[in-house]
C-alpha cells in the first residue's frame, strides 16, 4: 500500500499547493491513501468546515490536526459530524471529535490513522504514550496498518515515540513545527519514522507566517495580528510503502517540490475555487 502524507497545510498557499500539485502526484506514484494535517489551512489558523470539504474534495481521504484544531469554533459540532477529521487522541473525554479511525481505501483495503500530540514546549494533554498504546490496540483488532501523525514540538519526544510505537505501527510522521526533517528511516522493527514532514505553504516567511509580521513580535514582544505569507510555495510530505499484511514499512520518501502560483490579480477564479 501507497500512503502520501501532507505536511501542515497552511492557508490559502497551502491549499492551492494541494489542489493543483495533488491528483498528478496520486497517479504518478499510485498512491492509494492520502492524509494531510489541516489545522493551520484556514488562514494560517485552525480549520472551518468549508475547507475541510474543499481539501477532501481535492483528493485527501484523512484530516489530521493538532493544538490549532481549536482556534475557530465553529468546526467543533463538524468534528463530530465527519469521522474523516481527526483531532490529537490524548485530549480529555468530553472534547468533541475522534483521535483514530478506521479507514479503507478504493481497493476496500484498512488502514488505520491515529493522531497523537506531545507534550513538550506544547499545551499538556494526556500521556501521549499510554493513550497511543491502547489506541493502536484499538486499531490493531480491524488492520495492521496503521500511520500516527504525531503532533508535537520537541524532537527528543518525537524520537521517543518513534521508537516506543516501533514495530506497533506502520508509520510515525512528524508536524507542528513547520520545518522539515532530513532524518526519515525504516526503524528496525518495520515502523518508517521521520520527525517532521514539513509545511505546504508559501516559505519566504516565519513557518507560512508573515515575515515582518514574526519580526515584529519577536523583536517587541507585543501582540500583533499575524498573516499567511504568499511568496515561495511549496508541496511537502512523506510518501510510506506499506506491507499490505504485516503492516511493516517498506520505504520512506521526503517530498519538497515547488508549485509555480500565478499572483493573487490574475487567479481570481482559483480563489473562488480555494
Amino acid at each position: 500500500m501507497n500512503v502520501l502524507f501532507i505536511a501542515d497545510i497552511v492557508a490559502r498557499p497551502g491549499r492551492w499547493a494541494v489542489s493543483q500539485f495533488l491528483p498528478d502526484l496520486q497517479k504518478l506514484h499510485q498512491i492509494d491513501f492520502t492524509i494531510a494535517n489541516v489545522e493551520n489551512a484556514a488562514g494560517g489558523f485552525g480549520l472551518t468546515k468549508e475547507i475541510a470539504k474543499k481539501i477532501h474534495s481535492y483528493g485527501v481521504d484523512c484530516l489530521t490536526s493538532g493544538n490549532h484544531i481549536w482556534d475557530r469554533k465553529d468546526i467543533y459540532p463538524y468534528l463530530d459530524e465527519d469521522e474523516r477529521i481527526l483531532r490529537p487522541a490524548n485530549y480529555p473525554p468530553g472534547v468533541p471529535g475522534r483521535g483514530s479511525e478506521i479507514f479503507e481505501t478504493a481497493e476496500g483495503q484498512k488502514i488505520g490513522v491515529l493522531n497523537i500530540q506531545g507534550r513538550v514546549y506544547i499545551k499538556e494533554t494526556d500521556c501521549p504514550f499510554r493513550v497511543a498504546e491502547e489506541e493502536i490496540k484499538r486499531l490493531k483488532d480491524e488492520t495492521n496498518i496503521i500511520v500516527v501523525d504525531l503532533h508535537a514540538e520537541a524532537t527528543s519526544e518525537k524520537i521517543a515515540l518513534g521508537w516506543y510505537l516501533d514495530g506497533k505501527v506502520s508509520a510515525v510522521l512528524g508536524s507542528h513545527t513547520h520545518v522539515q526533517t532530513a532524518d526519515e528511516i525504516i526503524l528496525p522493527a518495520g515502523t518508517a519514522y521521520i520527525t517532521d514532514v514539513g509545511m505546504t505553504g508559501a516559505h519566504d516567511s516565519v513557518i507560512g507566517i508573515n515575515k515582518d509580521d514574526a519580526l515584529s513580535r519577536f523583536l517587541l514582544q507585543i501582540p500583533r495580528r499575524f498573516t499567511p505569507a504568499k511568496k515561495d510555495i511549496k508541496f511537502c510530505g512523506a510518501m510510506v510503502k506499506i506491507d499490505a499484511e504485516t503492516g511493516k514499512a517498506l520505504s520512506i520518501e521526503r517530498i519538497k517540490i515547488d508549485v509555480p502560483r500565478p499572483e493573487d490579480d490574475e487567479d481570481k477564479e482559483n480563489k473562488r475555487l480555494l
